[in-house]
């Protein structure tokens, strides 16, 4: 007989993929601690027995990687180092029967919503009263907070709405007690994200009731931050903006992603939305709050993109002077309405066409960086490392934009703001003193 058997049961949950999986991740962790289970994020310690690998299925890298995650996991049980292995997510919502054909050893498979079907596996209740309850898995001074599921959207490239099905709005009410709940436990900072940011309310209250939520939000003792992320261009609700300048703890920062910029290609992507109506947006949002930083996440390399689409966009860029900029390539997905086209972009172009439309935005990043240095920004502490203090600005989010390093010589509580001065830029950071 095994020993680890004899031990009580410990659950390591794994997560791969956005920031939505994660918020799932802490909404299981947290049913399972009210429910008296021991478990843990990503338990560098190896002393569980357990393990929940949450799985991203949103183009071939994440998926490649939610797959090779699970064999792993199935290895360790294999030889004797796991008692049991479970997989959820997006990945397991969309291909369940054939993963569940190729790879025996999971001990059960769960789609994207079946938390209460999960809990039974560890013969643990469903606590409607722990809605909004999470076992974070971030530093406790932030944290993501989604405020819907699903998407109704039908872009041609995205699965989403396939593993996440249509968009459902949490009410006011539940997302404020959510709030609440993460302020106690220390948070400072707020992502909100969902498939659609912009589309909030709609299925609920039958208007985009986005700004009415940040309202209520923003009266949240507490809450230093708010950020916004995952806003859909097409009938973008400008109200947000006004709400976003007239309160201090909403940052002056939004995540829109465009995709494209070229006519041909927004329209290839069902983006409903042209070149000029959303050269016509960054303006108003620019004119309506000064200063704010806008990101956006692209992709090249999509069915039938043409050389000159590739350099609209980095004309685009130029002109435009966007603050931060991510890219994917193309991912030929199944069952999407992309699917019927053909994928007649080679990967190593695909490729070669996301550094180039990179290095344009390196250098206009480099540029604004230059700008900042002299200048004194408020900034959260995230981390200290190797022996320097690793912070944000108000227009940077976690993970994906720049940072602040901070000289470690003066000890800086984790998670406090301090005023920082400028004094080096580089094309993605920040250097600076504590003033």
């Amino acid at each position: 007989m095994k020993t680890k058997t004899l031990k009580k049961d410990k659950v390591n949950i794994i997560t791969l993929g956005c920031s939505k999986n994660m918020v799932d991740s802490e909404a299981f962790g947290g049913q399972l601690s009210a429910n008296g289970i021991d478990v843990v994020h990503e338990n560098r310690r190896r002393d569980h027995n357990i393990v929940v690998v949450n799985t991203c299925g949103f183009i071939d890298k994440a998926k490649e990687e939610s797959v090779n995650t699970i064999l792993e996991q199935v290895a360790l049980k294999r030889s004797g180092k796991l008692d049991k292995v479970y997989v959820t997510g997006c990945l397991s919502e969309r291909y369940r029967q054939s993963l569940t054909d190729e790879i025996p050893e999971v001990d059960a498979w769960f789609g994207t919503m079946e938390l209460p079907q999960m809990l039974k596996q560890f013969n643990a209740d469903y606590k409607a009263e722990l809605v909004g309850e999470r076992l974070l898995s971030t530093p406790k001074h932030y944290a993501y907070l989604k405020i819907a599921e699903g998407c109704n959207r039908t872009c041609s490239f995205c699965a989403i709405p396939l593993m996440r099905g249509n968009h459902v709005s949490k009410t006011i009410e539940e997302v404020i007690s959510e709030a609440r709940r993460l302020v106690k436990m220390g948070v400072k900072e707020i992502m909100l994200i969902a498939q659609e940011l912009t589309y909030y309310g709609l299925d609920i209250y039958k208007k985009r009731a986005l700004p009415d939520l940040l309202k209520h939000l923003s009266d949240l003792e507490g809450l230093s931050w708010i950020r916004l992320h995952y806003a859909y261009p097409h009938k973008f609700p400008l109200e947000i903006l006004d709400v976003m300048a007239e309160r201090e703890n909403i940052c002056n920062y939004l995540d829109m992603p465009l995709q494209h910029i070229s006519d041909p290609m927004l329209k290839a992507m069902k983006r409903q939305i042209t070149r000029a109506e959303i050269t016509d947006l960054i303006g108003a949002v620019r004119d309506r709050v000064p200063g704010i930083c806008i990101r956006t996440t692209l992709i090249a390399g999509f069915p039938g993109e043409t050389r000159e689409d590739v350099e609209d966009l980095k004309q685009f860029l130029t002109d435009t002077r966007l603050d931060r900029v991510g890219i994917f390539t193309y991912s030929h997905e199944e069952n999407t309405s992309a699917y019927e086209l053909e994928d007649n972009v080679p990967a190593e172009e695909k490729e070669a066409r996301a550094q180039e439309i990179m290095a344009v935005q390196q250098e206009i990043s480099f540029e604004k960086n230059q700008e900042k240095i002299g200048n004194t920004y408020k900034v959260i502490v995230d981390k200290k490392e190797a022996g320097r203090y690793l912070g944000r600005t108000e227009f940077d989010s976690v993970e994906v934009d720049n940072e602040v390093v901070i000289d470690g010589a003066k000890k800086l509580p984790i998670g406090d703001f301090v005023n920082v001065r400028i004094t080096k830029a580089f094309d993605y950071d920040l250097e600076g003193e504590v003033v």
